[in-house]
């Protein structure tokens, strides 16, 4: 970890809205998972649950014994992992936050202290791009409200707005259990179990949306023949009005990847902005089936009944724990960097914390 003199950290507080600046974007991370549910599971199932730390610690040797993970400064269970995932964001909250003026506000659905935060008014009205990260378990029965789709609905109807979601893989879906075997040695990280499907609250967000998405799989990228190095992504810059891919060649290395599938939308609707090349090597379903690449960036325009615009996109995409970090940058910050809405727009009500 970085030596560098730190501000106070703060926890537990309730959030401060932060107000309005012309052109300067206020951005917000919500964590779908419930911290409590994640962090009780119990050790000794094998599927769906994150590691604990000391897991972390075996498999990654010797990347994790300083003594700043030891436990006496840090968290050995479930929790020191998804502290882990908190950590990871620090840099891209820096980024983002010399980028517009504003600190990132992140948010958990159930957070350490039990107190359950719905995406709600409470959230929307100081937010310009809510980023949805969907690590959830779907046995923990993670499931948006109506009342929190309608409330994005409306929040979507503010010029300018960008909702990203990141529902996470979904590795190992099926009861095959040789297929689980194949998919588990396709993507080589010994920290995913056998079965690992993350996003139902992400799903739900998305059904209720009517974004015709569907996560599947976690796929492992290729990488540049002969280094360690994430093969390039295609980028589709002919669909990418935005410049969200203007100065980025990657996004970073992370062995097990969602696909972004699409479900049947209208070409008009949903713009596939970037593919990721699979590492053809490991055996998969996927590439059994014919497929080279994955869909790894979608981005759906503003239309007739909604002004702002919906990403997918990863959550590790936002994070340090897997390198690519300078490509990472240019795209955090032309994410950042989105233009708002018009002065006359901005002025209105529902765009002022």
């Amino acid at each position: 970890m970085s030596t560098a003199h730190q501000p106070p950290r703060t926890y537990n507080q309730n959030h401060v809205p932060r107000k309005y600046s012309p052109g300067k974007r206020r951005i917000s991370i919500y964590w779908t998972w419930s911290y409590p549910w994640e962090t009780n599971r119990d050790t000794a199932e094998l599927d769906n649950r994150f590691s604990t730390m000391t897991e972390v610690r075996r498999v990654a040797w010797p990347a994790y014994e300083g003594t700043e993970w030891d436990e006496k400064h840090f968290l050995q269970g479930i929790a020191g992992t998804l502290e882990l995932f908190h950590r990871s964001t620090l840099a891209f909250q820096k980024v983002a936050g010399e980028v517009t003026g504003h600190s990132v506000a992140v948010f958990q659905r159930i957070d350490q202290a039990g107190y359950k935060l719905p995406i709600d008014d409470r959230i929307l009205a100081d937010t310009d791009t809510l980023m949805v990260f969907g690590l959830d378990h779907l046995l923990s029965e993670q499931e948006a409200a109506q009342e929190e789709i309608a409330a994005v609905r409306k929040w979507l109807e503010r010029e300018g707005t960008c909702l990203l979601l990141g529902p996470h893989h979904d590795v190992g879906f099926t009861e095959d259990l040789k297929q689980r075997q194949q998919e588990y040695l396709h993507h080589g990280d010994a920290l995913v179990p056998r079965q690992q499907r993350f996003g139902q609250y992400t799903r739900s967000m998305m059904k209720g949306l009517g974004v015709p998405v569907m996560n599947q799989f976690g796929l492992r990228p290729a990488l540049v023949k002969g280094t360690k190095q994430i093969a390039p992504l295609t980028i589709n810059r002919g669909l990418d009005e935005l410049g969200l891919l203007n100065g980025v060649t990657t996004f970073n290395f992370h062995p097990h990847l969602p696909h972004y599938a699409l479900t049947g939308a209208d070409a008009k609707s949903v713009h596939v902005l970037t593919q990721q090349p699979i590492d053809l090597e490991r055996p998969h379903p996927f590439v059994e089936a014919g497929n080279t690449e994955f869909n790894s960036c979608i981005w759906m325009p503003p239309n007739t009944r909604r002004a702002g615009h919906i990403l997918l996109a990863d959550s590790t995409i936002f994070t340090t724990l897997f390198g690519g970090v300078e490509s990472l940058e240019t795209f955090w910050k032309n994410l950042a960097m989105l233009p708002l809405a018009s002065a006359v727009r901005a002025k209105q009500p529902q765009a002022v914390a």
